[in-house]
């Protein structure tokens, strides 16, 4: 059964330019690491403060093996540190979904 990590993002909404400078760098490491990206995306209008990031996997195990991979890679440490030292993500709620099939 295939998952989607639905990551909810509440970011600084003053450093949103960082935040997408982050979020375009996982545009190459992902995919590397094994994960379907669907894409990442920012406020356009309204709520200026939450991004979404929506990432895709064959089951719950090949989203840990991805896990594992994204920690061993440089980029992907690379780019966890920005994110710490530029403090523009306050906090992150991970969601596992699956995508609703036709009936019997």
């Amino acid at each position: 059964m295939t998952v989607t990590v639905s990551i909810r993002y509440w970011i600084d909404p003053y450093k949103r330019d960082a935040f997408e400078a982050y979020a375009r760098n996982w545009l190459d490491i992902i995919p590397v690491c094994g994960g379907d990206l669907v894409g990442y995306f920012l406020p356009h209008e309204g709520i200026n403060n939450i991004a979404w990031g929506l990432i895709s996997f064959e089951s719950l195990a090949a989203y840990e093996a991805y896990r594992a991979r994204l920690r061993a890679d440089a980029g992907g440490a690379a780019n966890f540190r920005m994110a710490e030292e530029g403090r523009f993500i306050h906090a992150e709620e991970r969601t596992f979904l699956r995508p609703v099939t036709p009936g019997p």
